[in-house]
């Protein structure tokens, strides 16, 4: 049961600083501070009741033509691989929670969460907030000189969070302090989950190579980094951008890896998924000079890769071993973050990475946001000489902040949906032996695993374009397992997982009739 919260601008922010908004806003407009302060004081449903209702209404009419479609012949003007893979029918013309009426006129259920971008759905009441503080006149747009009072409270409830504390905990300014690794005591404010993650690269990079007349206790030694291997061993399992250094952790520009390797800039080694002896092998080798593991590049839900899940027991003990020989760690939370109890993944794992990144579910799908969380030991670089000049929007922290609160109130019971809807795609697949293998992921993340690359594909066409489910299969990739890629948006309740499920049913009975039938 998804709960409401009512909460103002006031309450989010702390009465002290909408009353500094509030006198300067009636300075520069001349309105009387009282009717300002009114606004500030103005509390927002989260949730309400209606908002709520016309969620489960809508949820069994996915698939109907509910408005009159979009008669246009405008194409834009992409580059060719943008116009191969463009489904204009489900572009969207209007949308609410989690759906949207594609430019076909249909409703569609956003069963990837429109990319993972908007957990809470489209318009979610809550971030009526963010248009509360842009009627007060708070700025986004500012400098990293002049990271505002909102950015700065987020960066103190993210690493509250990220180290399970109450954001008036005591113990929060002692951790802030820390430098000790696999303490995260320090964010980072960037726009998009490739540079939080380049950032963690560049820092780890930095203990090899001297920046800015730093010291670089490893120069001289190779870096190496490991991530985690495709089911053939190779590189296209990893996902963790698309920098091109991050590029190359994934086995793309494969010339240019191989020079950065063979002159000994930086090599890119993978480690078999969930193999622990493995693991030590290869961090005891590449940690012998020459070389040196510049860190540990991971997720825990691999959703590019098949959504195969990393066992808690392999990471632990890749985490002891990391920590004993001065090798970082980056958790990239960038797809799982904001999904779980807590926020945070790797909180439920019993792990401590020195790095986590976060971006895409925080700020709702309002701005491109990401945050890279960081142990103070690794804050190495100059934010003119390393890194960006953005990231420090006032408004975009206030969508994280509102998330945030949004979240901390339902989070047990958003998880209890999340472990339904798992157990539930579990024994669907099961009902389905011919079809499917299993179920992969977790909670809402969860993946329905097929037998062959084409069952799979003609399970997504179905999905797609019979009953207008968003869901996919990474086909693209080497030796991606045949998976089926959901990820609900954190406002679907029980009876939509239903209703879905439902569809998902009718898509295989009628894939299991036409393979019995040949």
């Amino acid at each position: 049961m998804i709960r409401n919260i009512r909460l103002s601008l006031s309450d989010l922010l702390g009465q002290a600083y909408t009353a500094a908004v509030c006198r300067a806003r009636a300075a520069l407009t001349g309105e009387p501070c009282e009717r300002v302060t009114a606004l500030a004081d103005e509390k927002v449903d989260f949730y309400p009741p209606a908002f709520a209702a016309r969620q489960e209404a809508l949820m069994a009419r996915v698939g109907e033509r509910v408005a009159a479609p979009l008669e246009s012949g405008e194409a834009g003007a992409p580059t060719a691989s943008y116009r191969k893979a463009q489904h204009s029918d489900a572009a969207p013309l209007s949308a609410l929670g989690a759906f949207r009426v594609g430019e076909d006129g249909r409703l569609y259920f956003t069963g990837k969460s429109e990319h993972y971008q908007v957990p809470l759905g489209h318009d979610f009441p809550g971030y009526a907030l963010v248009e509360r503080a842009r009627q007060l006149g708070i700025p986004n747009a500012t400098h990293n000189n002049t990271r505002g009072f909102i950015t700065r409270t987020l960066e103190k409830r993210l690493v509250a969070a990220a180290n399970g504390l109450a954001p008036d905990d005591p113990a929060l300014e002692r951790v802030i302090a820390a430098r000790e690794p696999g303490v995260l005591s320090c964010v980072l404010n960037l726009e998009t989950g490739s540079l939080a993650v380049e950032a963690a690269l560049k820092m780890m990079l930095a203990r090899f190579y001297s920046l800015d007349g730093a010291p670089a206790p490893y120069a001289g030694r190779t870096p190496v980094f490991l991530v985690m291997a495709d089911n053939a061993g190779g590189l296209a399992g990893n996902y963790h951008g698309t920098t091109i250094l991050a590029q190359t952790l994934r086995g793309l520009w494969p010339q240019l890896l191989q020079k950065a390797e063979s002159t000994g800039m930086y090599r890119v080694v993978a480690v078999p998924i969930n193999d622990e002896p493995a693991f030590a092998k290869a961090l005891e080798t590449y940690n012998t000079p020459p070389f040196k593991v510049a860190g540990f590049c991971h997720e825990i839900l691999m959703m590019n890769y098949g959504g195969i899940r990393l066992r808690e027991s392999y990471l632990q003990a890749a985490y002891r071993l990391c920590h004993a020989s001065d090798t970082p760690v980056l958790c990239d939370e960038i797809q799982s973050c904001a999904w779980y109890d807590g926020l945070f993944l790797f909180r439920q794992y019993g792990l401590a990475p020195d790095f986590v990144s976060v971006g895409k579910g925080f700020p709702g799908g309002l701005y491109p946001a990401s945050r890279l969380l960081c142990s103070g030991k690794y804050d190495c670089l100059s934010q003119f000489g390393a890194l960006v000049t953005n990231g420090q929007e006032e408004l975009a922290s206030l969508a994280y902040l509102v998330t945030m609160a949004f979240l901390q109130a339902n989070g047990p019971d958003v998880q209890e949906t999340g472990r339904m809807y798992h157990e539930q795609m579990v024994a669907l697949a099961a009902a389905y032996p011919a079809l499917c293998e299993g179920a992969a992921g977790d909670g809402h993340m969860t993946a329905l695993c097929f037998r062959s690359v084409e069952d799979v594909t003609a399970f997504c066409r179905r999905m797609n374009q019979e009953h207008c489910v968003d869901i996919s299969a990474q086909t693209y990739k080497p030796n991606c397992p045949p998976t089926a890629l959901a990820k609900l948006p954190l406002i679907t309740t029980p009876s939509m997982v239903a209703l879905l499920l439902a569809r998902f049913r009718e898509a295989l009975d009628g894939m299991a009739r036409e393979g019995a039938q040949a």
